[in-house]
């Protein structure tokens, strides 16, 4: 039932850097370099999202995995911008968070789908 999450998880590690670590480090780059470079990351990203959700479908309803996946996401996207990218960690973070929990309730208010 964990096991999922923690694809999710490194595969949203891939994702972010796929999407935006090219900001910090190829600005420099021509854009058909960074498109081709990000594609190779994303790749990385596919290999473990897809066993994810078809994993993730035995145990989830299809909502429920979409949310899991947005909360994962903001999870790796703020430690990806405050650690990687050096930028502020604002207040916002605290709100799309608490906006996120709302979320969660209301997709699991009604427990779990058995398979």
């Amino acid at each position: 039932m964990f096991r999922p999450i923690v694809f999710l998880f490194f595969s949203n590690l891939f994702m972010t850097y796929a999407w935006y670590g090219h900001l910090k480090n190829f600005n420099s780059k021509p854009l058909f370099f960074v498109v081709l470079f990000s594609w190779g990351v994303a790749f990385f990203e596919y290999v473990l999202q897809v066993p994810a959700n078809r994993i993730g479908f035995q145990y989830y309803s299809l909502a429920q995995l979409k949310i899991i996946q947005e909360v994962i996401t903001m999870i790796v996207f703020a430690g990806f911008a405050v650690t990687y990218m050096k930028q502020p960690l604002k207040l916002d973070f605290l709100w799309a968070a608490l906006c996120l929990v709302g979320a969660v309730y209301f997709i699991f208010r009604d427990g779990m789908p058995h398979a």
